[in-house]
């Protein structure tokens, strides 16, 4: 059985672009089972752009699952967003997960926002002033609810996805002094702690497609403006070789939106 998942990030929703990705989504139950998106669904945050990402997400005929972002937080309008998402039957997982049945197949899906702080040997340490510590808190308690949803989950394939990236590969393109800013190494961590198949982050809009944890579990930049395209879709098998981490099948897409 092959899991088909369409995914994208960062797509940045307000009146003035609403509906430019709708026509590809239309076509959505022929190319995937479950579109997931990576975050920075809105420009600011607000209730209003909200409704905006519910009008062109919603009702697609597949599951819709995501994860807020930096920019969904900007106006502190957080409740409200995440109420307009899921009544628009949109899930949205932050430190938790969802279980979907994909053709009898059980897909299982982590999801956070995650936050910064760096990779191996450059990264933010829980040391000196408070500020600091608790910048680093942060990092490490939503790498740790990332951990505890993965772990809880009864599924086939389990997908992690993030808002920032838990690998430096996918952010190869943006400049090296803003990596702590876009990722950090506690997010693989948690994800190689599970039989994760895939992990789907976005945010690094200058970044890289692929990417791999420590571990061998294949990462995916599916930010919008990396991706170049309405969305990506990743084939996924469902028996794994004895001893293997994750295999992936063939990289669909379709046409980008003008």
């Amino acid at each position: 059985m092959v899991i088909r998942i369409a995914a994208v990030g960062d797509v940045h929703l307000d009146e003035d672009v609403v509906g430019r990705f709708r026509p590809a989504l239309e076509e959505m139950p022929n190319h995937a089972d479950v579109l997931l998106l990576a975050g920075d669904l809105t420009r600011h945050g607000t209730e209003a752009e909200a409704q905006c990402v519910a009008r062109e997400f919603g009702g697609l005929g597949v599951p819709v699952v995501t994860v807020l972002g930096n920019h969904d937080y900007q106006c502190n309008e957080v409740p409200q967003v995440v109420e307009v998402l899921e009544a628009a039957g949109i899930t949205v997982l932050e430190g938790n997960g969802t279980v979907l049945d994909c053709g009898g197949s059980r897909l299982g899906i982590a999801g956070v926002k995650g936050f910064g702080g760096g990779f191996a040997g450059r990264c933010a340490a829980d040391f000196g002033e408070p500020e600091m510590k608790a910048f680093v808190q942060v990092s490490t308690e939503s790498a740790d609810a990332l951990k505890a949803a993965l772990h809880s989950l009864d599924c086939d394939l389990l997908v992690a996805l993030t808002h920032y990236s838990p690998v430096p590969d996918t952010l190869a393109g943006e400049p090296p002094e803003i990596y702590a800013f876009l990722g950090c190494y506690q997010l693989g961590q948690a994800i190689d702690s599970a039989p994760t198949t895939l992990a789907l982050h976005g945010h690094a809009h200058h970044g890289t497609e692929r990417g791999t944890t420590p571990g061998g579990v294949r990462v995916r930049n599916v930010a919008h403006p990396v991706i170049k395209q309405a969305y990506s879709v990743f084939h996924l098998g469902e028996h794994l070789e004895p001893g293997e981490v994750s295999r992936m099948g063939s990289l669909g897409t379709r046409p980008a939106w003008s």
